[in-house]
């Protein structure tokens, strides 16, 4: 189980660059051992870019349940285990060509990774904390 994040942690993670808060993001996830989706009653939520179909991630329950305003206040968070996410939502992302936003702040600022991309950075984590 997660420690949950106090304010003043949430707002300084937050003015992160993207470089930044992806780097977060991959350290967060492994050391949690679980990713963060937006959920509605169909299905996981998604942003589009002008090139891409995305599913936004994040890597604490906090920063998701953020984004739950709005047109997207009836929205859950919902964690992913680690391992599910590699054995099932990167092939499953790939198969359907969707491309992942990592952690995007308030004004929709995120890296857009490739699934396989992002399966590769939580895997080189992982090694690196053995």
């Amino acid at each position: 189980m997660t420690t949950p994040l106090d304010d003043a942690k949430i707002a300084e993670i937050q003015a992160f660059d993207a470089e930044k808060r992806y780097k977060y993001l991959v350290k967060e996830v492994v050391a949690n051992r679980e990713i963060w989706i937006l959920i509605d009653e169909h299905g996981c939520v998604m942003l589009n870019t002008e090139d891409e179909d995305c599913v936004p991630v994040w890597p604490n329950k906090e920063f998701a349940e953020a984004w739950a305003t709005g047109d997207w206040a009836e929205c859950k968070a919902e964690s992913i285990s680690l391992n599910k996410w590699h054995s099932r939502w990167t092939h499953g992302l790939e198969d359907d060509e969707l491309a992942v936003v990592i952690f995007p702040n308030q004004d929709e600022d995120g890296l857009v990774v490739f699934p396989d991309e992002l399966d590769f950075e939580l895997k080189q984590q992982a090694k690196k904390q053995r």
